[in-house]
């Protein structure tokens, strides 16, 4: 598992070279963003005339605050999985990357949703997944865009696959006449055997036996069911898109002290094993958590000076090499990391 994301990374920018032209072929329309801004203003000119977004969780989209982007330009911007819904509701960060309102009671979703909804929506889990589930089911069917991430993207076929549990990808991946999908440019493996073996050790090492879903999107909804003439924008969407970023990545994937970062598959394994993150939960991080997410802070959302609090508060006690499927030294980065801010460094690279 480790030798796929070692030759992934060592070879990002030609696969996502690959990825693109594989992409390009099947009616998906391709971007490369080497910016945060530069992906937020892509997608909005993407979005154009639309008026309600729908959106899957998406760790990206978070990282470059693509949310508050489009609803700052006046689109009405619903998250769809639940956790991610209940923190949006609360004005809050999530906790944790797989599990946003992993920290809430029953009691207190009961509270916000009653609120939120302007009728009782008793304390009970299965009560409150059903009010969820009927308020958004409207937003699903009015949407004119549904934004997702992806999960890993293989690059000889120029297939995006998404691992979720709740079905609310699915919708926003399909439902809305246009799909936008933003991804990473580390996501990026060479072969569709290699990106299932990704997914299946994501998947696995995220807890789960097996998902209820796995969604391979290879081109926009399509069909040859009349006279063998192939037609785009049958009952899924007719528009596809998909937005690389870069944001830091390839200045990581050039630098062999930091490079194993990028193998990190966000499977959230190593959260459960950390000591601080058991007692701090999302306190531990801003949009990436735990010791992986000082390294990720510092070379994509915040510098150095932001990542600092993190690095120093990482014990390097090494559960989190242990526990991860790509074993990678989060504690040994953050060491490194510790010696650039001690020497005064201004920048990861610097």
């Amino acid at each position: 598992m480790r030798r796929i994301k070692e030759e992934a990374i060592e070879r990002m920018e030609e696969l996502v070279a690959e990825a693109r032209e594989q992409m390009e072929r099947n009616r998906i329309k391709t971007f490369l963003a080497r910016t945060a801004s530069e992906a937020r203003e892509i997608i909005t000119s993407l979005c154009g005339s639309a008026t309600v977004i729908v959106k899957g969780k998406s760790l990206t989209s978070e990282e470059i605050d693509l949310r508050d982007h489009l609803e700052e330009r006046g689109y009405e911007v619903y998250e769809t999985d639940l956790g991610e819904f209940l923190v949006e509701l609360l004005g809050i960060k999530p906790m944790h990357l797989l599990a946003p309102a992993v920290h809430l009671t029953r009691e207190e979703v009961s509270r916000i949703l009653s609120q939120h909804l302007s009728r009782e929506v008793p304390p009970e889990v299965e009560e409150e997944v059903a009010a969820v589930r009927e308020f958004l089911r409207d937003k699903f069917t009015r949407a004119d865009v549904g934004i997702t991430g992806a999960n890993v993207i293989a690059a000889d076929t120029g297939t995006i696959l998404q691992i979720e549990n709740e079905g609310n990808v699915r919708l926003s991946s399909s439902l809305p006449p246009v799909h936008i999908t933003l991804v990473g440019m580390e996501k990026v493996v060479p072969t569709l055997s290699q990106a299932m073996k990704v997914a299946e050790v994501t998947w696995r090492y995220a807890n789960y036996t097996m998902p209820a879903y796995v969604s391979l999107i290879s081109s926009p909804s399509k069909t040859g069911d009349i006279e063998k003439v192939t037609t785009y924008g049958a009952h899924g969407p007719k528009e596809l898109y998909c937005v690389f970023l870069d944001n830091g990545r390839s200045a990581m994937a050039r630098d062999p002290r930091f490079r194993e970062a990028l193998y990190c598959l966000r499977c959230g394994g190593c959260l459960y094993e950390c000591p601080l993150f058991c007692l701090v939960a999302g306190h531990f991080g801003d949009r990436y958590f735990g010791g992986i997410g000082a390294l990720w802070t510092a070379f994509v959302t915040g510098g150095l000076e932001e990542a600092a609090p993190l690095v120093y508060s990482c014990l390097t006690c090494g559960r989190c090499k242990v526990r991860c499927p790509l074993e990678i030294d989060t504690p040994g980065m953050c060491l490194q990391l510790r010696h650039l801010i001690a020497e005064g460094a201004q920048e990861p690279l610097s």
